[in-house]
């Protein structure tokens, strides 16, 4: 089946009083690579079947959350580590997910459902971007902000529809944060842009370049929903 991807779809809505700076262009380079249906600022025409007609399976989901829950681990545990004093920056955000993630994956083990093992999509994406953050800090900050903001916009309307589909409605504690979640946004832009501020124009474009890698990386493991 082909389907299209919403992996870093609409990443945040746009205000322009509250964003600014190179999150400004991140944002932008990602809106280019959204097809129409995924966002009203996508530019791309829809290609396969588009998202919202997906027809999701508990196993697909459990793959996907097991495949999502590695990435986000990988990313708290990069930034943990800090190779670069700017990775610090963003920890304990208040978007982190993994810690919401696994009360979900019990949820589901309690209800009867078998949990499964991390598949291709989830450990490929984790050592890429795990080899990536020890020698590019730019290119790094690139797949955190599309993974974790993504994450707030089409990925909850995504998990919206999967819960009405299979799960009776349930909201998932992936889908819910701790405080607004707005001002949790803002925050991290600021520090992003703050971050940036530090960066030349070379390195600034190779973050930007780094997107389409993230969208196709997030898009094969959005796609185990309805493996």
């Amino acid at each position: 089946m082909v389907v299209t991807a919403a992996a870093g779809a609409a990443p945040e809505r746009y205000n322009k009083r509250q964003t600014g700076g190179f999150v400004d262009e991140m944002r932008s380079v990602a809106m280019k690579l959204h097809s129409k249906d995924q966002s009203k600022e996508g530019e791309k025409e829809t290609q396969g079947k588009p998202w919202p007609k997906w027809e999701p399976t508990i196993d697909g989901y459990l793959k996907f959350l097991v495949d999502s829950k590695l990435v986000y681990d990988t990313l708290d545990k990069i930034l943990v580590k800090a190779d670069f004093p700017e990775y610090a920056e963003f920890r304990n955000t208040g978007l982190e997910r993994a810690g919401n993630l696994a009360k979900d994956l019990n949820w589901f083990k309690e209800q009867g459902h078998v949990i499964p093992e991390p598949l291709s999509p989830g450990l490929d994406y984790s050592v890429y971007v795990e080899e990536l953050s020890k020698n590019d800090p730019q290119a790094f900050i690139c797949h955190f902000y599309n993974t974790y903001f993504a994450h707030t916009a089409g990925g909850r309307m995504i998990g919206k529809k999967v819960a009405a589909k299979i799960l009776n409605g349930k909201e998932l504690e992936f889908y819910k944060w701790d405080g607004d979640l707005s001002q949790l946004l803002q925050n991290v832009r600021e520090k992003l842009n703050r971050v940036a501020e530090n960066w030349t124009r070379d390195e600034k474009n190779r973050c930007l370049q780094e997107t389409e890698k993230s969208f196709k990386f997030n898009g094969k493991i959005l796609h185990l929903i309805v493996a």
